[in-house]
């Protein structure tokens, strides 16, 4: 079994944290700040998108794989959790946090479409494991 879904969006999602992690070395040089921020606001936004991506990415990533590999969830499912998960880091990362440290519409519906993502793949997973519990 291959996990080609999940290896699509991983590497979208990579190219996304390197765009973030770009912004965040940049902002470091401009404002000559090594270790931390500095006090520099726009280089505290800058660098809480990238952590805030490291923090849901990884386990969202592990979801998507999870219910990929069981062969038992639709390409078409598999797809709309991707994109949600992809949307809603790019509009958080680039349309909201970096952006202001208030609420915005881009963090807020990418939190939300992150949140969903998340949501909806830990009990589809769940669903499945004590389906196959249940069933054997």
């Amino acid at each position: 079994m291959t996990a080609m879904i999940t290896g699509l969006y991983a590497g979208l999602l990579t190219l996304i944290l390197l765009a973030l992690s770009i912004r965040v070395v940049m902002l470091r040089r401009r404002h000559q700040v090594g270790i931390g921020t500095g006090q520099h606001s726009e280089l505290e936004l800058a660098v809480r998108a990238q952590a805030n991506f490291c923090e849901y990415v990884p386990l969202a990533l592990l979801l998507l794989l999870a219910l990929e590999l069981t062969g038992t969830v639709a390409a078409a499912v598999l797809h709309v959790l991707g994109l949600m998960l992809l949307i809603g880091r790019l509009l958080h990362g680039f349309f909201g946090l970096n952006r202001s440290p208030g609420t915005s519409m881009g963090r807020f519906v990418g939190t939300l479409l992150t949140w969903l993502m998340m949501a909806v793949s830990a009990l589809f997973m769940i669903g499945l494991v004590v389906g196959y519990w249940l069933g054997s």
